[in-house]
């Protein structure tokens, strides 16, 4: 359970080749294109017959109709443990504090006296939000998806999540209590990648979507690939991962219990330590077992675990272990050293950074008020996690006068002369008085 990897005692590769010596999951989206494409055709030809029809091969569960009723929305909030409402409603206001200091206003710089450009920031019209119900259901992921979409400005919101059969072929009924709680009353039955399809095709009620965000399997994400261009997308997510750089100064419960937890999500999820500390890296691998053992999910944790996604990289020091975490990019990433602000002020490529002993990723799973839709798979280097920004589209607005345009003509003229493009100054020209 957790192999070590050593780059101790001498110089670190470079980012690529330092990248290809972590542990990191391995997901061939493109294998299951197949499996996809066909689905998402039917979907598009036959429409919420097809729907039916896959969801009852897939999932067991055959309606006619895959819209959730709304006294079925209500009836979930009306049910739920008071102290998940609680909760719910807690995260809520937290992720909606963060989240409304992301708003974007709209900016008009005058570039010379006459013309200006205005940076307008406008909501796409229309939303689906994937929520996962496969070996969890994701509730928490309901108020990630939901709440930057609201204060964005979207006007048409829509959510869909796999049917249960334990619940009568409706979504979990935490999932429809969270889009209760949010007045989201638009929302499928409907999950895996004949829901990606549903929202980029339309399908029985539901009205096709500009964007999709939200997690999800590997069947999501192909779907997500394939429709990509006639829908916008978050991401292609694929398996949840933590690293965690630690010093001495770390606490090996602490450590132990933030890998077990990464790892209880997923058989495919990784778990990365990283260190310069080989007492730190033997006492948790004394502490793992145990706590796997006294978990509900252990056989899954083990898997996790056991994988080559998962692991101990030993470092020399502090700053070789950010070099590491950097050519890793996690989507979670722990910072367990002394000066902690410090070094997480120094990271680059992280999706989340938890500062110091008491930040664990699960705070940020769920009440922090930061969002958890984050890039995985290293899209840490170039892409950003989930906010108001992913649901926002800047739009130039260029206005100049005549005499503005006309001081420019001649810049015009030259580079539409260099590029060959005569009718580009030509329509310039056409604007001036003989």
């Amino acid at each position: 359970m957790l192999a070590r990897i050593d780059l101790r005692g001498s110089a670190l590769p470079g980012v690529p080749e330092l990248a290809g010596l972590l542990p990191r999951a391995a997901t061939d989206i493109d294998s299951v294109l197949a499996t996809v494409r066909p689905l998402c055709e039917d979907v598009r030809v036959r429409g919420a017959q097809a729907v039916r029809e896959i969801t009852a091969r897939l999932d067991g569960v055959d309606a006619e109709d895959f819209a959730v009723p709304a006294d079925a929305i209500d009836a979930a909030l009306a049910g739920i443990d008071p102290a998940v409402r609680a909760a719910l409603e807690e995260s809520i206001a937290r992720v909606r504090r963060v989240h409304a200091d992301q708003r974007r206003t709209d900016v008009t710089t005058e570039v010379v006296p006459g013309g200006t450009v205005t940076e307008r920031w406008l909501p796409v019209r229309r939303v689906g939000l994937y929520v996962p119900g496969g070996l969890a259901p994701l509730v928490s992921s309901v108020v990630m998806n939901v709440v930057p979409a609201q204060i964005a400005g979207v006007e048409s919101i829509a959510v869909a999540s796999p049917p249960q059969r334990d619940h009568g072929g409706l979504p979990d009924p935490g999932v429809l209590a969270a889009c209760a709680l949010l007045g989201v009353g638009e929302v499928y039955a409907v999950g895996g990648a004949q829901a990606i399809a549903v929202f980029g095709y339309g399908a029985g009620s539901c009205e096709p979507v500009d964007l999709v965000t939200g997690p999800g399997n590997v069947y999501v994400t192909a779907a997500k690939r394939l429709l990509r261009g006639l829908i916008g997308i978050d991401s292609e997510a694929g398996p949840t991962e933590v690293a965690i750089l630690a010093d001495d100064t770390a606490d090996p419960v602490h450590v132990a219990a933030d890998l077990v937890s990464q790892a209880e999500h997923d058989p495919l999820a990784g778990a990365v330590l990283v260190t310069d500390s080989e007492a730190l890296a033997d006492a948790v691998l004394d502490l793992v077992p145990g706590q796997v053992a006294a978990t509900k999910h252990s056989d899954r944790i083990t898997t996790a675990l056991d994988g080559s996604q998962s692991g101990i990289v030993l470092v020399d020091d502090v700053d070789a272990g950010l070099r590491v975490v950097d050519a890793y990019a996690a989507e979670h990433l722990e910072i367990q050293t002394r000066d902690a602000r410090a070094v997480a002020m120094r990271v680059r490529n992280a999706g989340a950074v938890f500062v110091g002993a008491w930040s664990p990723v699960s705070l940020g799973d769920y009440i922090a008020g930061s969002n958890h839709v984050l890039p995985t798979g290293g899209c840490a280097r170039h892409s950003s996690g989930l906010s108001v920004q992913s649901f926002l589209r800047g739009i130039h607005l260029v206005e100049y006068d005549e005499q503005a345009l006309a001081d420019v003509a001649g810049h015009v003229d030259a580079l539409a002369g260099a590029e060959d493009l005569p009718a580009h100054a030509a329509a310039v020209r056409a604007r001036q008085h003989p």
